[in-house]
């Protein structure tokens, strides 16, 4: 009796743990930022792993769209409104959020944080690692979602993160950098603590 009592705590510790890493984020700080270490996933949690694409958003939308499968459903090619992504629509997890821009440039700040293309647990990503500190982050290269149809393209040789202002870190083997995207295609959301 006593065996099956501990096993069942143990399971319902484990569950509440699980449950718990999808909405908590310890967070790693590059060069004065505090980032989370994974994607965010569905609305107001984190993917399980660093390496896991997590959903697709839309800038300034709160849905979420699958990082798998050729083609979705009911994709929305409506052009998003604001020129700010707004609190109400942020996907991040309670005391996370959208960075900005800003926030998005300390990572390419080549004084401060080193940025290598490599393959961590066997995804394709850039691995950003602060000089002083010697903190990284791993962004996986997920893909996206294109603003049409909701295409998948790219996956593992691409990836794009929206900024808070219309705009969006994105890289591939060769470089990472800015681009101004067509705000109707679904990219990954790496948030930063509020």
């Amino acid at each position: 009796m006593k065996k099956i009592f501990f096993t069942a705590i143990s399971l319902i510790f484990i569950l509440s743990a699980q449950a718990q890493d999808a909405t908590h984020d310890k967070g790693v700080i590059i060069n004065g930022v505090k980032w989370a270490t994974r994607n965010v996933d569905a609305v107001g949690t984190f993917a399980a792993t660093p390496e896991s694409a997590g959903k697709f958003y839309q800038w300034n939308r709160k849905t979420a769209w699958a990082a798998e499968g050729e083609t979705v459903e009911n994709w929305d090619s409506t052009y998003p409104e604001g020129t700010e992504w707004t609190a109400a629509n942020d996907p991040s997890p309670a005391g996370w959020r959208v960075p900005t821009r800003k926030e998005q440039a300390t990572l390419l700040d080549a004084a401060k944080v080193t940025k290598v293309w490599t393959t961590q647990n066997g995804v394709n990503g850039y691995k950003f690692t602060d000089k002083t500190t010697n903190n990284s982050l791993f962004l996986p290269a997920a893909g996206y979602r294109n603003d049409s149809d909701g295409t998948l393209s790219s996956a593992g040789s691409y990836g794009a993160y929206w900024s808070g202002t219309q705009d969006a870190l994105g890289f591939y083997s060769g470089n990472a950098d800015w681009n101004d995207y067509y705000h109707r295609d679904g990219f990954s959301v790496r948030a930063v603590a509020e």
